[in-house]
Order: structure tokens, then sequence, then C-alpha cells
């Protein structure tokens, strides 16, 4: 069942939200069939692009709103939860009540077709970096909590789908606790804020406060904030050597689009992939490939370069976190770069172009009788 309201089990909206939530034609048709008589009839539910099935939480909503209503509603799922699904095939059917579940639509829509968007994004990204783990951090972009609710359980059906198949760590936890038992956790998980280190005055002082603080935790540094991305880490790494030698200590590179990494420009940043992944930059790459390549930012050439000089200091087992706008086609270029990654923080798996989430749901039979408008006749059901 998927959480409600804190103290409430009802999955979120509650019935009494519904009708102020819903399309008003909806409220007009439900009165109109309560005034000349109900028909039991099947929905079918479809999407216009390639997806994820991510159907839990509407089929949960719906199923608890059949039951305050005192009836029911028959689902049949087309696929498996975190199956690949084309454009256009039929998600599921929904039979019923038509006076019951008209003025549902609405709701039920919103959970499914923004979550099965999000969960193809977190798939192809996990599919792309198996070796890399994934933090979804993508609360603070989220509309609100069932937003965040929505696209958390969707980064954990991606990744499931993408652990199956291709055997990739997949994501392994969330920014927050509310969300984070869809990841089999109790807890989010959180490295350092810019905050902490302004804070602190210095990046090595926060890292020696967060340690004192939860001294049984690992610890994962920011190093971005003073440009001294290099520098700080490796102090960090020297006065942690034991923890960086046990592999429990990260640095986590954040560098903003507006400038290269320390030590970088473009011409070393080249210079950078050519030591040690040649091929990334030998073949046609569009100007966001080589961006996500060499550019300012966290680029290929950053998380390579980063490696480097651990190496060199003497921190083989110190990992890197990386961070920034890691969407499905900047995961994609990394990939073909080998990056030398052992996590990445993202919030880029939800939803670019959020018209792509729209999902359509269609009566396709009325008492039984197939019916449809014309031009959706693919949606009525395989005899």
């Amino acid at each position: 069942m998927a959480e409600g309201r804190p103290g409430n089990n009802f999955p979120q909206p509650r019935a009494e939200d519904v009708d102020r939530l819903t399309d008003h034609y909806f409220k007009r048709t439900k009165a109109a069939v309560q005034r000349f008589g109900d028909k039991t009839v099947t929905y079918a539910v479809f999407m216009r692009r390639p997806v994820i099935f991510t159907p839990r939480l509407a089929v949960d909503w719906l199923d608890a709103m059949a039951a305050v209503r005192n009836t029911r509603f028959t689902i049949d799922l087309c696929h498996k939860e975190g199956a690949w699904v084309g454009a256009g095939e039929p998600l599921m059917y929904i039979t019923g009540s038509l006076a019951q579940l008209v003025d549902l639509e609405t709701i039920y829509l919103q959970k499914i077709g923004p979550a099965c968007v999000a969960a193809y994004n977190a798939y192809n990204m996990c599919v792309d970096l198996p070796k890399a783990a994934f933090i979804a951090m993508d609360a603070r972009h989220c509309a609100g909590a069932e937003m965040a609710q929505i696209m958390a359980y969707a980064a954990s059906v991606g990744s499931a789908a993408a652990k199956r198949e291709v055997g990739a760590v997949g994501f392994i936890g969330n920014a927050t606790d509310a969300t984070a038992h869809y990841f089999g956790q109790t807890q989010g998980r959180g490295t350092m804020p810019h905050a902490l280190i302004g804070y602190a005055g210095s990046t090595l002082r926060a890292a020696e406060m967060l340690q004192e603080t939860f001294p049984n935790h690992d610890l994962t540094v920011l190093v971005d904030y003073f440009g001294h991305e290099v520098t700080d880490a490796v102090a960090v790494c020297r006065r942690f050597p034991e923890m960086a030698a046990n592999g429990r200590l990260s640095v986590r590179v954040d560098t903003h689009g507006g400038r290269y990494i320390e030590g970088l420009d473009l011409a070393l940043s080249y210079a950078v992939l050519e030591r040690s992944v040649p091929q990334a930059v030998r073949g046609y790459r569009t100007e966001t490939e080589l961006r996500h390549l060499v550019g300012t930012g966290v680029s290929a050439a950053a998380i390579w370069h980063m490696r480097e000089r651990l190496n060199a200091a003497g921190f083989p087992k110190a990992k890197i976190v990386a961070s920034s706008g890691f969407t499905p086609a900047k995961c994609k270029t990394m990939a073909v770069a080998n990056v030398p990654v052992d996590a990445i923080g993202t919030g880029s798996y939800l939803p670019e172009i959020w018209t792509e989430t729209y999902a359509t749901s269609d009566i396709v039979e009325y008492d039984g009788k197939p019916s449809v408008k014309v031009g959706r006749e693919f949606l009525l059901r395989k005899k």
C-alpha cells in the first residue's frame, strides 16, 4: 500500500479530496449517469511514448477508493511492474461502475504517467552505468510530498528492472526518510551541503565536524566550495588516511557549469581523456556530448582527473561521488568515457519534458460491449 498522510494509511488524495481535485466534466458525467442509469465499463490506460510500467501507486489508490465507496474495481495489468511498454500499448484495464469510476480518472492518471516516465529514465541511467550506485536526490525538485513519493517509487522500479536485466548496482537510497522504504532503507541518505562548508570556513574543517558528529558513519565530503577540488580532496584524505584506505571516505564532485574543476581547462581535459579513454573523443560527438566529456562542470574529464590525482597522492581506495545534472543523456556519455565513478547523486531522472508524462484513459467497453472513439481501436481487448 502506498504511503498516506502522517497518521493516515489512506493513499493521497483522500476520498474527501476527490470532488475538488477532479476535472469538472467528470463530475457532471457522474451526475448524469446517476440520473439515467449506471453501466459497467472498462477503461484502457495508455501512454504515447515507451515507458517502464510503474502502476502500484495508482492501483493502491483505486483499491482504497473502491473500499471507501463500497464497490469493486477489477484491474487487469497488461504487464508486470518494471516491464518495458511500447508507445500506445495498453498499460491496464480498469472495470467497474461508471458512476463510481468516472470522477477518479484525473487522479489515477496523475499517479501513472509521471511515474512510468521517471522509471524509464532511471532504468536507462542504471543500465548505462551499471557499476555506479545511484542516490535519488530529487526531493527538493518535486512539487510537494506526493510527487516526491511518486518519483521515489519510480526510481526504485526502474532500478530494480536494471538490476534484473544487467546486474546493475542501481539506486541504493534516496534523500528523505519518508520514501527511503522504496529502496529497502529506513532513513534517507546524504553527504553535506555547501552550507556546512561555508559555516565551517574550510572543507577540511567541515569534514572534521561531520566525522566528529557521526563517528561511526562513512564520510563523503563536498570539494568544490572554494574551487580547490583536488587540493581539498587530498587534504581530507590525508586527515583521514585510514578511512580513505578502507574505502570509507568519498569525495563528491559537484562543480557548477560556470568553470572547470581545479587543474583543468579545455586542452587539459582532452589530454586527460586521451590518456585514459582515447576512444571517447575520437568519434563523432554532438555539442552536448562534448560538453559532458570535456566541458566545464562535472565532466568525464573532471572525474578522470580526480581519480588520477587521488591515485597519485596515494589514495586509490578513496571513492568518487559525482553530482550536478546527471540526466539520462549525460549518463550515456559518461558510459562512453568509462568514468571511474563510484556513486552518482541525481534528481535528473525526473521527466524533463512534462508533456511526455501524460497518460490517457479511454472507455473501451460498456456493459461488456466493445466501443471506443474512432482512432482508438488499438485499445480494444484482444480476443
